[in-house]
């Protein structure tokens, strides 16, 4: 950690940064919530699909359930990154670059809470 780096014009004061951080952990934690359930939802529906006995409708059934299983993958990526956000928070952790331990911007966590990475790292990630 480079202890002469400035802080980006976007980045807030100590107490603002823990105000950002809160409502950010709220927000981390609804989508957390919301995540879950869409996957529970995805998962429900998978399993009440039926194949019927006709080929055209067996082939719809199984187009639908790999539709399915990749959206339900790309959330449970999403879930283990909002996860794995949480937990950065509350190691202490959070808001820092895995990579090179800078800051990231605070107007980046925003966009992105559940970021790992500075901007900088973010296209070599």
């Amino acid at each position: 950690m480079a202890s002469d780096a400035q802080p980006q014009p976007s980045d807030t004061s100590g107490g603002d940064r823990e105000a950002l951080f809160d409502r950010l952990r709220s927000d981390l934690g609804d989508e957390q919530v919301a995540l879950a359930h869409q996957i529970e939802r995805l998962e429900d529906a998978e399993q009440s699909l039926g194949a019927d006995e006709g080929f055209a409708d067996t082939a719809q059934v199984t187009a639908e359930q790999g539709e399915s299983r990749a959206l339900a993958s790309q959330l449970r990526d999403q879930l283990d990154d909002v996860e794995a956000a949480i937990s950065r928070l509350a190691e202490g952790s959070y808001g820092r670059c895995v990579i090179c331990d800078e800051h990231i911007a605070d107007d980046r966590l925003e966009a992105m809470p559940a970021t790992r990475y500075c901007i900088t790292h973010a296209s070599g990630s």
